[in-house]
């Protein structure tokens, strides 16, 4: 197959970058080593003329390149199950599962969101790994719902960007212990890492390192004497925070294995023999409705980052959580207590 040809127009915000960082922000899955490699060959061209390493581009300017070689930091595309909410040629937003990562990293090497993403991108250009997954904002593993992600670099940096600012809304369902009042307020607590350095576990206590102003509304939503449910909009992106802020009103999440009222699982001694098996962390706060922390990202409202329309997304419950309200819903009507 002959090298794939591509042409890119020189945004604003890149005027006057060199050639090669401009080639690596719209070709993401390949290194700035390739890159340089691909120009140094005169496989880049600006306004048709060759260009090399130190060429430098400008607004307006058109840019081609002949991709000599695949991308060399593609991850492995697989072909796992997309519930896909909306898609254009510039991002996709999906309903992501419970116990799906976002992507690559620490024990989770595959099987990810951005896994199935790479491999669904691939079925829509000639050179698998054109496209590279633009995670701009995650959600945990066991939190289930609606997340955006991005196809290309601009995209991907008006998005960032408008999540910085406070410019998108997001709304999350969570069912928390006990009878929550009043019917709505807001957390102001600074979040951050539990002192230790050893876990990814956050805090608001005092002794928090390097605590970042946070910021929580919620709304109850319905109550079931001992279970709530309430809607939560995190004003702030910190890690963890409904979870953390919810618990720190005295009511958190139910089945929360680390913020919920036992705290978190204990720690696993190192193995002595390596052909050893480690035993299952037992979650210290499994409940009866749900095996895992009953969150999901309901709604995402948000401008489109290129042509500026206003658009809502909403996410189901998936069947854990509306199974989990079902049982409240029908031990309120018949009057058994919920515990």
């Amino acid at each position: 197959m002959p090298p794939f040809e591509a042409e890119v127009t020189v945004e604003e915000y890149l005027h006057g970058v060199r050639i090669d960082s401009f080639l690596i922000k719209h070709f993401r899955n390949y290194t700035a080593w390739r890159i340089q490699r691909f120009v140094r060959a005169g496989a880049a061209k600006l306004d048709g003329v060759t260009a090399d390493t130190d060429t430098r581009v400008y607004r307006g300017q058109r840019v081609s390149i002949r991709l000599l070689e695949p991308p060399d930091k593609i991850m492995e595309p697989q072909p796992l199950p997309l519930e896909i909410l909306y898609e254009d040629p510039w991002l996709i937003v999906v309903s992501k599962p419970v116990g799906q990562v976002a992507h690559p990293c620490g024990n989770y090497y595959d099987n990810t969101l951005a896994n199935a993403l790479q491999f669904h991108f691939d079925t829509q250009t000639r050179l698998p790994g054109l496209i590279r997954p633009g995670i701009v904002h995650r959600l945990d593993r066991l939190t289930s719902g609606v997340t955006a992600i991005t196809k290309e670099h601009l995209a991907h940096r008006n998005v960032s960007i408008h999540f910085q600012t406070g410019k998108i809304n997001k709304s999350y369902w969570a069912l928390v212990y006990g009878d929550l009042k009043p019917d709505r307020g807001s957390v102001d607590l600074p979040i951050g890492v539990t002192p230790g350095g050893v876990t990814i576990l956050m805090s608001t206590a005092p002794d928090a390192v390097d605590p970042r102003p946070s910021r929580t509304t919620f709304e109850v939503l319905e109550r079931f004497g001992d279970y709530t449910l309430v809607r939560a909009q995190p004003l702030t992106g910190r890690m963890h925070q409904i979870r953390l802020h919810m618990a720190a009103l005295g009511h958190p999440v139910v089945a929360d294995e680390f913020y919920g009222p036992n705290g978190p699982p204990p720690k696993l001694m190192p193995l002595e023999d390596p052909d050893d098996e480690l035993p299952p962390i037992v979650n210290p706060n499994a409940n009866e409705l749900i095996d895992r922390q009953a969150l999901h990202a309901h709604t995402l409202r948000f401008n489109h980052p290129i042509t500026g329309e206003s658009l809502s997304f909403t996410a189901p419950l998936p069947p854990d959580m509306q199974h989990a309200l079902d049982v409240l819903r029908s031990r309120s009507k018949s009057g058994l207590r919920t515990f």
